[in-house]
């Protein structure tokens, strides 16, 4: 086998995996379910009326907690505020999102990779 066989057979192998990388990468994207962008929030709020517990001198204690989904889409920035009861289910698509970003760009490098293990391929092969 000369070195030119075996580079081939090198750069056939990572071409390889890196397509069952992508493989597996796309089952996970297909798992992912519901997602939103944006991150979750929680606030307090104070008031300003009077006589509220929330002017206390002493001991004040703020109103909430509330919670608010702030997310940009299309370069257009949004809040919205979420009821308490959907709060968990808020939470899981928003980490849904982040893990769909997170494959997209593990995908992407994968891509850009082969290409580059092609195009040396290509270039090994036709040196000689």
């Amino acid at each position: 086998m000369t070195e030119s066989d075996s580079f081939v057979m090198i750069s056939a192998m990572n071409t390889t995996r890196i397509q069952h990388q992508i493989e597996h990468l796309q089952k996970q994207l297909t798992a992912l379910g519901p997602m939103h962008p944006g991150s979750l929030g929680e606030q307090y709020n104070v008031c300003g009326k009077a006589g509220c517990r929330c002017k206390d001198p002493k001991h004040p204690q703020k109103h909430g907690p509330y919670y608010q989904l702030s997310f940009t889409w299309r370069g257009k920035s949004s809040t919205r505020f979420v009821r308490p009861e959907h709060v968990a289910e808020m939470q899981q698509k928003v980490a849904n999102y982040k893990s769909f970003r997170e494959l997209v760009n593990a995908w992407v490098d994968l891509e850009v990779e082969r290409e580059q293990a092609e195009r040396a391929q290509e270039k090994h092969a036709g040196g000689n």
